[in-house]
């Protein structure tokens, strides 16, 4: 979509311009009006404006013959501001990750009050129910189809509590194929491990943003999307807020379901929809707002579905990651040719 910038002056002294000042907002709408076929025109007019080096003039009131002022462009400049369906329709992925919360907490996965509970009937828990929704969704934005899945706050067969390890024990590869790979993979995994604890988040964040660091080494057509599961109140809240803020210069989006009945206060404190971004322990802020966490319980039942609240920023996340960086959509590659994708990293 083209868009104009252009750098605006009244040229009739100081009086004028507060006459003119409560015009402005005016002129903002106008020359962004919603429509794509006024915005043309619009643009247009702009560019003759600059051109014609004629000003426009303005009145204080419609019908007054009396100028109040006139507005010149000194500098005219059109830009195309390219769109998140630009970047999917040229070949960009979006590659799905997911952690899965297995501490303590969540209950004995045998009886029914567990939140990890697998009901015989069929009917989906609430892991079961963000793990499905998101990767239904995703998985049409990912060619492969291939998507690492992790566990975390849960103790190993014989072994220590782990706070991110691989879903898919039969080959010991963090990657499972399609969304049925990932629920079959948590599934087993639920009556193979031992819930722990603690809830560490950094760990899984800091796995994520090494596959994303190193993808981003061979190319920059795949953008990583890791969904967190959890029921309860992260321990390790600074060092979260660190391995967030390393991620921020990533392509990287990090989505955070809330299950259970939990208080959620101090996950929100991740997410920085009220405009302050994070800051690390070093004093580092973040470079975007690359965190949406969204309490299931908060959405159930409403007319805005999880998935919709979870993916709601995610393509502005894309986008603001794209244009900062300067990387504009590919060219349409020959159907023939295969995708070249680089060397997994070892995990």
């Amino acid at each position: 979509m083209p868009v104009a910038t252009m750098n605006l002056w009244g040229r009739l002294g100081e009086e004028v311009f507060w006459h003119l000042f409560p015009l402005i907002p005016s002129l903002i709408a106008f020359v962004t009006f919603l429509t794509n076929r006024a915005l043309q025109t619009t643009i247009a007019q702009l560019e003759n404006l600059y051109k014609s080096k004629a000003g426009a003039n303005f009145y204080s009131k419609k019908g007054q013959k009396k100028l109040k002022g006139q507005l010149f462009l000194d500098t005219f400049q059109e830009k195309v501001q390219h769109t998140f369906l630009d970047y999917i329709s040229s070949g960009f992925e979006l590659n799905f990750m997911v952690a899965v919360d297995f501490t303590a907490s969540n209950g004995d996965p045998r009886t029914p009050q567990s939140l990890h509970y697998i009901d015989p009937s069929g009917r989906l828990n609430s892991y079961q129910q963000a793990i499905l929704g998101v990767s239904e969704v995703l998985q049409f934005y990912d060619k492969d189809r291939r998507f690492p899945a992790w566990g975390f706050g849960a103790k190993m067969p014989q072994g220590p509590v782990s706070h991110c390890f691989n879903l898919n024990a039969i080959t010991n590869d963090c990657e499972v194929v399609g969304f049925e790979g990932i629920m079959s993979a948590y599934s087993s995994t639920l009556y193979s491990v031992s819930l722990s604890g603690p809830t560490l988040f950094g760990p899984v964040i800091n796995k994520a943003a090494e596959i994303a660091s190193h993808s981003a080494q061979y190319g920059n057509n795949r953008y990583f999307v890791l969904l967190i599961i959890t029921d309860g109140v992260i321990t390790d809240e600074q060092e979260t807020k660190d391995s967030i803020v390393r991620a921020s210069d990533l392509p990287l989006s990090i989505l955070i379901v809330g299950v259970g009945n939990a208080d959620f206060t101090q996950m929100r404190t991740l997410d920085a929809d009220l405009g302050k971004r994070l800051q690390s322990s070093t004093g580092r802020v973040a470079t975007r707002d690359i965190v949406q966490f969204v309490p299931m319980r908060e959405v159930q039942g409403g007319q805005v579905t999880v998935v919709q609240s979870l993916l709601e920023e995610l393509p502005g996340q894309f986008l603001e990651y794209m244009r900062t960086r300067g990387i504009k959509p590919q060219p349409p590659q020959h159907a023939s040719a295969p995708p070249a994708y680089p060397p997994p990293p070892q995990l």
